[in-house]
C-alpha cells in the first residue's frame, strides 16, 4: 500500500501524520517550517521493512497549532504524544535540521524508548549558537505585506541553499511556510532557546550523523556533535558531497541506503558500527 494519512488525538490537539509500511517503527521529523512532505521521496524507500511515520510536528503543517515561545522540548513532547496515541512504545527516530534537535531531545529524555537516532544536518545549539541566533530565523523571516512581496522574500532567502534550479522544492517549502498559524522563524528561535550542550550527553542510543557538504548552516557542526555524543555506543557519519538544506528530498536514495544499513547493523549487533568497529573506531 502507498502512503496513508491520519490524525491522532493528543493533549496538544490533533496531530497529523503520514505512514507507510510495516515492521519496526521509524519516526521522521522535519525541519522548520516544513511538514511530513519533506519526506515524500524518502518514505516509500524506507517502507520495505519499516513502519515509517512522518509527522507534522506540533505547530506545523496540519497538526495542532502551538503558540510562541516554542521550544525543542515541547516539539519532542508532541512527538511522544503522537507515538503514545498510536500505542508505539519505542521507535528509531530520524530528524532533519530542527527535527534533528528534536530527535536528540527525544533520545535524551526517554533513552529506553529510542532504539536509534539519525541526525541529519543537526544544529549545534550551544551558548555561542544561542548568542548568535537570539533573533532567530533570519533565513525564513519575511514581513507579510499586502502586495505579496513576502512570497518573493521567502523564496529568495532559501534559494541559495537549494539545488538549482530548485523550483519544485522551493514551491513545497513556500507552501509549508504559508500554512495558517505557522511562523516560519519561530522554529529557528526554538533551536536558539535549546541548551543542547546540557542534553547531548544523555543520548544512549546508536547515532548516525548525516551531513550535507553544501549546507553552510550545519556541515561544520559534525565534529562538535560527534565529540559530545559520549553516551552513544555507536556514532557513525555519512557526508553527501552535493547535499544542501534540501538534503532529504534531493538525496533520498542515498539517505535510504545509509539508514537501512545503519539500522540493520545496530539492531543485529548493538554497540557495533556498520563497518564492524565500536564507537572509538577500533575493531
Amino acid at each position: 500500500m502507498g502512503v496513508r494519512f491520519g490524525y491522532a488525538d493528543t493533549s496538544f490537539g490533533q496531530l497529523h501524520y503520514a505512514e507507510q509500511g510495516s515492521g519496526p517503527v521509524l519516526l521522521l521529523l522535519h525541519q522548520t517550517p516544513r511538514s511530513w512532505d519533506e519526506f515524500r521521496e524518502l518514505i516509500p524507500l524506507l517502507a520495505p521493512g519499516h513502519r515509517v511515520i512522518a509527522m507534522d510536528m506540533v505547530g506545523f503543517g496540519a497538526s495542532a497549532a502551538l503558540p510562541a515561545p516554542q521550544t525543542i522540548e515541547v516539539f519532542a513532547a508532541g512527538a511522544w504524544a503522537l507515538l503514545d496515541a498510536l500505542d508505539i512504545p519505542a521507535a528509531a527516530v530520524l530528524g532533519h535540521h530542527t527535527g534533528a534537535a528534536v530527535a536528540l531531545e527525544m533520545a535524551a529524555a526517554e533513552p529506553g524508548r529510542v532504539e536509534a537516532v539519525i541526525l541529519s544536518s543537526c544544529p549545534w545549539a550551544d551558548a555561542a549558537y544561542r548568542a548568535g541566533h537570539a533573533g532567530g530565523g533570519a533565513v525564513d523571516r519575511a514581513e507579510h505585506t499586502p502586495d505579496g512581496r513576502h512570497l518573493q522574500t521567502l523564496w529568495d532567502l532559501r534559494r541559495p541553499y537549494y539545488p538549482q534550479p530548485g523550483t519544485e522544492l522551493l514551491d513545497r517549502f513556500v507552501h509549508d511556510a504559508l500554512t495558517f498559524g505557522v511562523d516560519p522563524a519561530e522554529g529557528h528561535r526554538a533551536c536558539a532557546r535549546y541548551r543542547m550542550e546540557d542534553r547531548i550527553g544523555a543520548v544512549r542510543a546508536p547515532v548516525l550523523l548525516l551531513g550535507a557538504a553544501a549546507d553552510p548552516f550545519s556541515i561544520g557542526n559534525l565534529p562538535a556533535l560527534r565529540a559530545r555524543l559520549t553516551g552513544a555506543p555507536v556514532v557513525e557519519e555519512v557526508i553527501f558531497p552535493d547535499g544542501t538544506v534540501a538534503l532529504i528530498e534531493y538525496e533520498a536514495p542515498g539517505i535510504a541506503d545509509a539508514v537501512r544499513r545503519f539500522l540493520r547493523v545496530v539492531r543485529r549487533e548493538p554497540g557495533r558500527s556498520a563497518n564492524g568497529a565500536n564507537r572509538s573506531g577500533r575493531p
